[in-house]
């Protein structure tokens, strides 16, 4: 018995024949973590050009990650009937068709058609992100499913360092706030038709590619009674439920504040140079997801989930203190700390579902709405006690995941060979 911490053999992370599919799916946690990473931006641009509160500009990310919500069991019942590809493409082409409708944005210049557009883009996000976390995760043996997924995860984080960067040159460095004649919608255009005509060619690459039909056991054990109620009474799914819905939150409303509360309690920093600090972040969270991976060769996710939560638990204490370098130092640990999470925990909760895994992975997917939900909170928090203060949000957030790894998170289900 005992603590499972150390993994006796660490097995073969991708069968050879899935080698390319499993780089072609890869790519595409890259693309997802551009998008994300920009709303970051979007959130502080908006705030300087249209004057509106914290709280008001969450809602950059309540339209994205409410698309999450909305589309999640959609984009599973068109992957049961249709396959994993198809999903992948159509997903996509949705990405692509909400990038390029920031041009004639530019030319409406109304907060809610820019809302309207990153709500497409979170409808082909959420295709992508149905169909690529539990393919990448069934590409190889069982036994390293959770270190596939968070190499693959890994290439996210690649995404998100990308992301901030590129907004932070394009759009807050870009102009697009300056007098009344000005248009204040300029500077988006460019980086988001970049993205779309990048996200055009990838889908391309896959429908010309022969990929794999992977089935999780639709006709196992479990497939026959995997509707969504029995799948919500498997416990370790459910617990895998609340703290993926927790995880997003936590990192949506640092992500989305990062910005303001470096610009706030670290005096001489503009948004743009903050913007360049939250791509520092992401370079701490990218080196933290290869780093999990290859840890998780030989420790086991679960106590590695718990232990980082743990530690970026007492992390937000310092930022909440608002002590200047030193917080910004445990605002950077709990990047660290946060890259192996939403693998980690989609993973565990996937853990022997078997033909249940589809639609598993579409409910988790909808916990993605936990990011529309953190910014506003913390946005209204912050706009009545200052922005340090609202970083208790998160605090709450990793002290449950940290209960779930350690208590929660070992599958219930049995296997009989």
């Amino acid at each position: 018995m005992g603590i499972d911490i150390i993994k006796k053999h660490p097995g073969s992370l991708v069968t050879r024949k899935f080698l390319l599919p499993f780089i072609l799916v890869t790519s595409l946690f890259f693309l997802w973590g551009v998008a994300h990473s920009l709303l970051d931006v979007l959130n502080k641009h908006f705030q300087d050009i249209l004057g509106i509160t914290k709280a008001r500009s969450g809602l950059v990310q309540a339209a994205l990650y409410g698309g999450y919500f909305i589309m999640a069991i959609p984009a599973g019942m068109f992957m049961n009937r249709l396959g994993y590809k198809r999903g992948i493409v159509m997903g996509l082409l949705l990405y692509a068709a909400g990038a390029l409708l920031f041009w004639p944005a530019t030319f409406i210049q109304t907060f809610e058609f820019t809302l309207l557009c990153l709500f497409i883009i979170a409808c082909g996000l959420t295709f992508l992100e149905t169909a690529a976390n539990p393919y990448s995760s069934v590409l190889g043996p069982k036994e390293t499913s959770e270190q596939r997924l968070t190499l693959s995860q890994s290439f996210n984080g690649l995404g998100w360092i990308i992301g901030p960067a590129l907004g932070g040159m394009l759009i807050l460095g870009g102009g697009g706030d300056g007098g009344d004649g000005a248009n204040k919608f300029s500077s988006m255009a460019l980086p988001y038709m970049l993205i779309g005509g990048v996200v055009l060619v990838v889908a391309f690459m896959f429908i010309i590619t022969r990929m794999p039909d992977i089935h999780e056991g639709e006709h196992d054990s479990h497939g026959d009674r995997g509707t969504y109620g029995g799948l919500l009474r498997v416990k370790h799914f459910r617990y895998a439920v609340i703290a993926q819905f927790l995880y997003v939150a936590a990192q949506t409303g640092i992500n989305s504040f990062f910005i303001n509360y470096v610009v706030e309690t670290m005096p001489g920093f503009s948004p743009e140079k903050a913007a360049y600090l939250l791509s520092l972040g992401f370079v701490f969270f990218m080196s933290g997801r290869f780093l999990g991976s290859l840890f998780m060769s030989w420790f086991s996710p679960r106590q590695m989930l718990g232990i980082y939560a743990l530690i970026n638990t007492l992390a937000m204490v310092l930022v909440i203190l608002g002590l200047g370098w030193t917080s910004l130092v445990a605002l950077y640990l709990n990047y660290f700390c946060m890259s192996i999470m939403f693998p980690t925990i989609f993973a565990l909760g996937l853990k022997d579902l078997g033909g249940m895994t589809k639609k598993g992975s579409s409910v988790l997917v909808m916990t993605i709405v936990g990011g529309a939900v953190c910014p506003v909170i913390m946005g209204r928090i912050a706009d009545i006690s200052g922005m340090a203060i609202g970083f208790v949000v998160p605090l709450v957030c990793f002290a449950f995941i940290a209960w779930y790894a350690f208590y929660r998170a070992k599958s219930d289900i049995n296997i009989s060979k």
